[in-house]
């Protein structure tokens, strides 16, 4: 298939602001073909340590908006960007505050947006990464979801916190962690810890999957370093309705860069496209 990136008929709205966790801004982009068309909304969440304008998230939207979905991407209002800043992270200091609960909850913001400003259409969401755990968990709590899926996404948010660091993190306050793209270190709170322990079960994955009544698309990379295969079959051990579409070859960004100038997608990026649209259409 051929991606046409430019289309008169394309409309894009960026950076509509709305309010998100302890009043933070939460910048929303809508893109979308101008017709008649019934359409379905696609809310794409971003990982961790990611935003809505990486890589090759424009031309992600441009593509669905082509194949008449109203694609919607946001930035989470503690992802360490800013309003005047969208696309690095300057500030440190909401990075460091953000946790797990203020995602889902900057999420449901997003949604009743969604909902208010496009009456009666049915709602997916995709998410990267941690988006997408973020995105699975959110159908567990909000009926407005009718369908989910999630690219190269964990199946435990509470594993990756070794023990013996634990304590090291609670006496300084803070733990730093290397972000090799910006060569910043980037401050997590030990509130990040303690909101993952009071909030065990509102973060339980396999608890959200294994009582998904909706239709679930899982799609992984089998040579994914950051997130293991393992846990997409994780995924798919939970809910055996899903459907589990494994890119041989595909690494955790299915082969994108930031900043990303290629006219068109990597051979993985393109099948994950490729997968979810005809999941989303069917």
């Amino acid at each position: 298939e051929i991606y046409i990136y430019f289309c008169n008929m394309i409309k894009n709205q960026s950076n509509i602001t709305i309010d998100g966790s302890d009043n933070r801004p939460i910048l929303i982009d809508i893109t979308y073909k101008e017709n008649k068309k019934c359409k379905k909304v696609v809310i794409f969440s971003h990982g961790f340590k990611g935003f809505k304008d990486w890589g090759a998230f424009n031309q992600i939207a441009k593509t669905f908006a082509q194949n008449d979905f109203i694609f919607v991407k946001f930035n989470f209002s503690h992802n360490g960007t800013t309003t005047a800043d969208t696309m690095n992270f300057v500030d440190l200091e909401a990075f460091g505050k953000n946790n797990f609960c203020k995602e889902l909850n900057d999420l449901g913001f997003v949604l009743d947006w969604v909902e208010k400003n496009f009456i009666n259409v049915e709602i997916y969401l995709l998410g990267h990464s941690r988006g997408g755990g973020i995105s699975m968990l959110k159908t567990a709590e909000d009926n407005r979801i009718s369908k989910v899926v999630s690219w190269a996404s964990p199946s435990d948010f509470t594993n990756r916190m070794p023990e013996e660091r634990i304590a090291i993190w609670k006496e300084k306050g803070v733990a730093f962690i290397y972000n090799g793209r910006t060569k910043q270190n980037m401050p997590l709170y030990f509130q990040f810890y303690e909101s993952s322990k009071e909030n065990k079960d509102r973060i339980d994955i396999k608890k959200a999957v294994g009582k998904m009544n909706i239709p679930q698309l899982i799609v992984h990379g089998n040579d994914d370093p950051t997130v293991k295969i393992s846990e997409a079959e994780n995924l798919k051990k939970w809910n055996p309705d899903a459907q589990l579409h494994i890119i041989k070859g595909a690494d955790h960004v299915l082969g994108a860069f930031h900043p990303y100038d290629l006219q068109e997608f990597p051979i993985h990026l393109r099948e994950a496209i490729d997968e979810t649209m005809a999941f989303l259409k069917k």
